[in-house]
């Protein structure tokens, strides 16, 4: 998990959303299309409150499906993802497009 040093270092709280069925307590839950079918995503119901700013960081950016997932299921709690972080970016793939087409900055340290 590349988010928990980060979240340590900077102080904030670390809030993990997960594919279906690996989260313990009440989870709210999206379903979406990807380019080989569709995924469900798992955020805890009381991770984030409405109005709470997030920055999502995550290992890849591909073609951005996970993440807007993510973003939408963020957004469904009341809460925003407003920027997003990753390790490797592949840009032949347009996923930060897609990403900033719902006003999410996104910054990589390594691109392709």
């Amino acid at each position: 998990m590349f988010a928990a040093p980060l979240v340590r270092q900077v102080k904030k709280p670390l809030v993990v959303i997960r594919k279906a069925g690996k989260l313990p307590r009440e989870k709210q839950s999206i379903t979406y299309n990807l380019e080989y079918g569709v995924a469900t995503l798992e955020i805890h119901k009381d991770s984030v409150e409405p109005g709470e700013k997030i920055v999502l960081v995550d290992d890849v950016l591909a073609t951005g499906g996970t993440v807007e997932g993510c973003c939408r299921l963020i957004n469904s709690l009341g809460a925003q993802i407003v920027s997003a972080l990753f390790f490797i970016e592949l840009s032949y793939l347009n996923g930060a497009e897609r990403l900033k087409q719902l006003g999410v900055s996104v910054q990589a340290l390594l691109t392709y």
